[in-house]
């Protein structure tokens, strides 16, 4: 995985010979020839300092950074660091903790060096526009990685990957002449080797990911290859005795010889390291046949093979980029795993007309080659507001809590599978997830809009589900906004133990006989709403609340029905359609979460520090950590949302709700939010800052119910 620019014309062998004599030629001609911008000017009387050194020890926004020597690895600094509470992830691996017995597919990020907007932030960023990925549904592995020696995966990939089952690896990297240094350092005694991969072992532990890519792209001295074994031997027994269904993949890089020569397949060259780890990450430079002689050779480990393709192009088979599913198609042929590497071509690149389409675009192609991998919901409760991880404005429960650009992907809700319709007509009905209008809940909401014609109504898939339904009745509760008499109702496939599908219909408010009338024919049966409720402190939504029991099936499929029960139009004419669908929530009937009374938690503000500012003013920086004094229930907390109220000296014996004065501050997924910088002006005699607590189906503590931390000034 080495310099973009210059393998796509030289081969990756004398990348390695040349580039330190490339980047000598470039410094000793800067260093003879003078800028003509610099020639021109006059030598600043004063020295430009630079900026002040990273010190990791000291209180600041929590970042995700990096290991960048054996040094620190060895010495275990990382975790002294005032960062490293913040960059655990919370959110365990949804599913199966064992991968599944035919072809996989591997996601590894490699997006513009790593540790960027979308992920370098922990407790979120401002850049709404910043990389994200949520075509989770379509992947088994992801591996985070950068050029880097030890690439530990912020917590905001492992949340939202896990979230979808999605299981998530670092990277342990070694390349180019440093990378030789380092590399017979770590391999110079098999015990100074195995103490690394104990090192390796507990980070990931710690961090809450599952395992490590290892990617040595160096020569090793035939001498050293056996301590190279030892390595990686020791790291996966560690991986798999501390945390089940953890994976160390190799690189298709170094031979057994100590070579740097890419096989490009399995084979006699690389199979020692196959045979002590869970898997090789194959070159991308492929031939065909060469996935099935590599499948031959791992003969019942098949699928543990992955065959690399490169997203850039760069001399991978098929060519990568829109013909990535070339590729695909070949290795799904010849039944072994695939391998994608740089997804984030489409978006350095750029590509039109956005983002958002332009991705949406790219992984149909993928689903078209290869097919679905996660099923959600599996369990109960299931809850998602259809957030990316980025947006526009924040809210809650319909009501706006901030409109400032922002993007955490510890956010992202569980994924719709929306089927990619193309360059939509004029006529055609279009459903994408929307950052743009209103949302109920976070930064993204369901939109649907298009054209009814004859047929008074269209579906579009949601979720893919795997979920068995006990005896117990099961709530479906979901919000809608719409223009006009445009309805949603939400669709489900049940399949029972005999193999019959019954599809139901969870029918929108309105009229009972026309919606009767218009669907008893095409669904096994139609249920109303048992509860329609259109919250105070929202704008336009209606929050609907249908029940059903089917002990026994199992919810195959959701998709939303989106209707009118009076088309306004006359025989041969059209009718508009627009609809949000804000929220979806499966809960068993008349469960509700209960939350921790406020007097149960204690909280504490550490390292206070103030600037003075202009006019009297202000800024305060602490770090508010929590912990709850029971264990019941804290299973079922998925975030805290922290507020902050400012009071002053003349409001401060008064008796103001919470919910009326707060201002946002962010969201929360570990028990510790840093506060950076906070205004706070003149005549402010205490700030409250204010934990709401929110579970894992949505609902969130009552602010005024809340635990809070006063500062006093």
């Amino acid at each position: 995985m080495l310099n973009r620019l210059l393998r796509a014309f030289l081969k990756r062998e004398t990348l390695i010979s040349t580039k330190n004599f490339v980047l000598l030629i470039k410094t000793k001609i800067f260093l003879l020839i003078p800028s003509p911008i610099m020639a021109s000017q006059k030598s600043p009387e004063l020295p430009i300092s630079d900026p002040p050194k990273f010190d990791p020890s000291q209180p600041s926004n929590p970042i995700s950074y990096p290991i960048k020597t054996l040094q620190e690895l060895e010495s275990r600094s990382y975790f002294d660091s005032f960062h490293y509470p913040f960059n655990k992830s919370t959110t365990p691996l949804n599913g199966d903790l064992n991968l599944p017995q035919k072809p996989r597919l591997l996601v590894c990020h490699d997006m513009a060096g790593g540790y960027l907007d979308d992920d370098k932030w922990v407790q979120g960023g401002t850049n709404s526009d910043a990389y994200a990925i949520w075509h989770w549904y379509l992947m088994d592995v992801f591996v985070y990685f950068s050029h880097n020696l030890v690439t530990l995966p912020p917590p905001s990939w492992v949340n939202a990957a896990h979230k979808h089952g999605v299981k998530v690896l670092g990277t342990f990297l070694t390349e180019w002449d440093e990378g030789r240094i380092i590399s017979d350092q770590l391999l110079s005694s098999i015990e100074y080797a195995r103490m690394c991969a104990e090192r390796l072992a507990e980070l990931a532990i710690a961090l809450g990911f599952d395992g490590w890519l290892i990617n040595m792209e160096v020569k090793i001295n035939p001498s050293e290859v056996a301590n190279l074994k030892a390595f990686v031997n020791h790291l996966t027994d560690l991986m798999h005795m501390s945390k089940p269904g953890s994976l160390v993949i190799w690189y298709d890089s170094v031979t057994v010889h100590g070579d740097l020569a890419w096989q490009d397949q399995l084979n006699d060259k690389n199979k020692a390291f196959f045979d002590l780890c869970d898997g090789i990450f194959v070159n991308y430079t492929w031939k065909k046949g060469f996935p099935k002689l590599s499948a031959d050779i791992a003969g019942d480990r098949k699928f543990d093979v992955y065959m690399g393709i490169d997203v850039f192009g760069r001399n991978t088979f098929g060519g990568g980029e829109w013909t990535t599913n070339l590729a695909l198609d070949v290795i799904r042929k010849d039944d072994v795993s695939a391998a994608i590497f740089a997804p984030g071509w489409v978006y350095e690149k750029k590509l039109p007309p956005d983002f958002q389409t332009a991705q949406n675009r790219w992984w149909d192609l993928i689903e078209k080659s290869w097919e679905v991998r996660q099923s959600y919901p599996t369990t109960i409760p299931f809850y998602s507001d259809f957030d990316q991880g980025r947006g526009h404005h924040f809210s809650l429960d319909g009501r706006e809590l901030s409109n400032a650009d922002w993007c955490n992907l510890s956010c992202q809700s569980f994924q719709p599978l929306l089927e990619f319709s193309g360059d939509p007509g004029p006529d055609a009905t279009q459903v994408f997830v929307n950052l743009e209008e209103e949302s109920y809940n976070g930064g993204g909401n369901v939109t649907f809009k298009g054209i009814l014609g004859s047929i008074p109504y269209f579906t579009k898939r949601l979720f893919q589900a795997k979920l068995l339904l006990g005896d117990p009745a099961v709530g479906f509760t979901y919000s809608v906004k719409s223009d006009g008499n445009s309805l949603v109702g939400i669709s489900l496939e049940f399949l029972s133990c005999e193999g019959e599908i019954i599809s139901v219909l969870l029918a929108s408010h309105g009229d009972t006989l026309l919606t009767m009338n218009q669907f008893s024919s095409r669904f096994s049966k139609v249920i109303m709403p048992h509860r329609i409720t259109k919250p105070e402190s929202s704008d336009g939504w209606v929050v609907q609340e249908n029940i059903i029991a089917m002990p026994g099936y199992t919810l195959t499929e959701i998709r939303a029905v989106c209707y009118k029960l009076r088309p306004e139009m006359n025989e041969g004419q059209t009718s508009e359609y627009y609809a949000v669908l804000g929220h979806l929530l499966i809960q068993y009937s008349g469960h509700n979460l209960q939350f921790p009374l406020s007097s149960s938690w204690i909280i504490e503000g550490q390292d206070v520090s103030w600037k003075a500012g202009l006019d009297e003013s202000k800024s305060v920086s602490l770090t508010i950590v929590w912990r709850s004094k029971v264990g019941d229930g804290l299973n079922e907390i998925l975030k805290y949302n922290i507020y902050v109220k400012k009071t002053s000296e003349e409001d401060a014996n008064l008796d103001v709700k919470l919910q009326d004065v707060q201002e946002f501050l962010g969201v929360a997924f570990v028990e510790a939010f840093y506060v950076s910088e906070l205004l706070v002006p003149s005549g402010i005699s205490a700030l409250k800052f204010v934990i709401q607590v929110c579970g894992v189906d949505g609902t969130c503590e009552p602010l005024d119910d809340s635990p809070l931390f006063q500062l006093n000034i």
